[in-house]
């Protein structure tokens, strides 16, 4: 086991938990290694048999490069992986992988839109959405209801919901008037509904809601909704830092690289999502 990768990571990238908690595991005796306990400092290939608290782990993918995914999520669409309701889900739309899955960064829930971020590194998954990375999201939002200063500054100050204290970390105002307008807002968690229950909390009612940042990240205005794009290595780079992790090292893009990012740009602007 000299080669290959340290098994903490590969656990990660799996989306079984941050390193840190791998090495832990594998100190209390949950990770084995062809039938035996791991130690840490140990290395896995692919043809290493590796087992986590009794189950098989597909190591595969640590030998794929980190990819993310950018995703446009049109309502009516779940972020489970499939529905006895027979309803579509986000993964119906996204390219497969040879080996590992695509891990969700976040929810978004049946009625909401917007900006969702896929990766293969579970590591970086864990990290994005973890509470101490401190990470912000931001929403489009169209509240319906009268909506003041008072109530803006009660938002950013912190409301107490069923599930603890929570608040907007910014208010902006859009589009509209009067009784329907539009409201950009962001957040530092990803708790279950907390921006519709934020503004529920005050009277009003949430007709419209759409993530439109997530850190760094934006959604590009060619990118409509139903659509996915891959994040360029400077863009993984850059979330990597984000997350507070190790970045890859990101290399000049050949030329037919550019050319590959070209064409898809030019088939994004020119064409709708297939449904």
């Amino acid at each position: 086991m000299s080669e290959g990768e340290k098994i903490q990571k590969v656990l990660a990238r799996a989306g079984l938990g941050s390193r840190r908690e791998m090495e832990r595991a594998i100190s209390q005796g949950e990770v084995l290694v062809n039938g035996k306990p791991a130690t840490l400092g140990d290395r896995v290939g692919s043809e290493d048999k590796l087992q986590f608290r009794g189950k098989v782990v597909d190591n595969a993918a640590a030998e794929d490069k980190l990819r993310v995914l950018l995703y446009n999520k049109p309502e009516g669409e779940i972020c489970s992986r499939s529905d006895p309701e027979g309803r579509r889900t986000v993964y119906d739309r996204l390219p497969k992988l040879k080996a590992g899955r695509w891990i969700s960064v976040g929810r978004l829930d049946f009625n909401t839109s917007g900006l969702l971020l896929f990766t293969n590194d579970g590591e970086l998954a864990h990290k994005l959405m973890h509470p101490s990375s401190v990470i912000d999201r931001e929403y489009l939002v169209r509240v319906q209801g009268e909506v003041d200063d008072d109530m803006k500054a009660r938002l950013v100050q912190g409301v107490l919901l069923d599930d603890g204290v929570a608040k907007f970390t910014d208010i902006v105002d859009g589009a509209g008037e009067g009784k329907n307008r539009w409201f950009y807002c962001v957040v530092m968690e990803g708790r279950n509904r907390e921006v519709r229950r934020l503004w529920e909390s005050q009277g009003v009612k949430v007709s419209r809601l759409k993530r439109v940042r997530y850190g760094n990240i934006f959604i590009p205005s060619h990118v409509r909704v139903g659509q996915w794009v891959e994040l360029l290595p400077k863009e993984i780079k850059d979330l990597c830092l984000t997350a507070g992790i190790s970045a890859p090292s990101t290399k000049p893009l050949r030329q037919q690289e550019k050319e590959q990012y070209q064409r898809r740009d030019r088939k994004l602007r020119s064409k709708g999502p297939k449904h």
